[in-house]
C-alpha cells in the first residue's frame, strides 16, 4: 500500500483489531446456490487460486489457529464456508479455483459455484482476491476479475507470503499488480501486501474490513 493509503486507515487499526478480537463461529456451508444462507448479514468474502493460503489469512485475522481449515494439499475447501465474525458480518471463506488434487469434474463445480455466488449475491459487499506475492496475476486469476467486474461486486487484491520476497521485489509485485487492475471497473486500488506467517499487513486489513462496514453502515 502507498503511505497515503496507510496513514488512511490508522484511525480504523484499533476499530479492525477489536471487531476481530470478538467471537468468530462457523454457522453455514453451502456447495450449490440452492443452500445459501439467508441473506442477514454484511458478506465480504475471500477467493484465491488453491494453495495462495487462503484459510490461513483467516485465521490469522481472526487470531484463530482452527477456524478455517488449512492444508498442504490444495483443494481441500470445497464448499463456501461462512463465519459469523462478532455479529457484525460474515466472512465467506470460497473454495479455492485453479488446480485442485481432486477429479476435474469437482473443480469445475466449484468454479461455477464461486461465479454464480460472486454474480447473484445482494448481500456481498466486497471481495478480497488473493494473489500469492511470489507469483503475481495469473490468467486463472483474469478469470475471476472479468466475473467481478461484469457482475459490478467491489474487490480489492491482498498479496500473499509477502514475507517471502525482499523488499524490492514486494515493491515491483505490488506495482505490476496496481497496473494491471487499473482499469478495472469494480477494483479497489489499493493493493494490500500481507503474511499470515509474520503478521505483516493483517491489522491492515481488519482495519480496512472495518472502514468497509463503517461505510456500509454496517456497525
Amino acid at each position: 500500500m502507498t503511505e497515503t493509503s496507510s496513514q488512511d486507515l490508522d484511525p480504523f487499526l484499533e476499530i479492525g483489531r477489536k471487531l476481530f478480537a470478538g467471537e468468530a463461529d462457523f454457522i453455514w456451508a453451502a456447495n450449490s446456490l440452492k443452500n445459501l444462507p439467508p441473506m442477514s448479514k454484511v458478506e465480504i468474502a475471500f477467493a484465491g487460486r488453491s494453495n495462495v493460503g487462503k484459510s490461513s489469512l483467516v485465521n490469522a485475522l481472526t487470531g484463530r489457529n482452527t477456524l478455517a481449515r488449512t492444508s498442504h494439499t490444495p483443494g481441500r475447501t470445497q464448499q463456501l464456508n461462512f463465519f459469523n465474525i462478532g455479529q457484525r458480518f460474515h466472512l465467506v471463506d470460497m473454495p479455492g479455483y485453479g488446480y485442485a488434487a481432486v477429479e476435474k469434474e469437482k473443480v469445475q463445480a466449484w468454479t461455477r459455484l464461486i461465479h454464480d455466488y460472486l454474480r447473484g449475491r445482494a448481500s456481498l459487499a466486497r471481495v478480497y482476491v488473493l494473489i500469492d506475492a511470489r507469483h503475481g496475476l495469473k490468467p486463472v486469476d483474469e478469470g475471476i476479475l472479468e466475473t467481478l467486474d461484469k457482475a459490478a461486486v467491489s474487490y480489492q487484491v491482498v498479496l500473499t507470503k509477502a514475507d517471502e520476497l525482499k523488499q524490492g521485489e514486494l515493491e515491483k509485485c505490488i506495482a505490476d499488480t496496481a497496473g494491471k487492475i487499473a482499469k478495472r471497473a469494480a477494483a479497489f486500488p489499493e493493493i494490500m501486501p500481507t503474511s499470515s506467517r509474520s503478521g505483516f499487513g493483517i491489522p491492515e486489513l481488519r482495519a480496512g474490513i472495518a472502514r468497509l462496514l463503517r461505510e456500509r453502515g454496517a456497525e
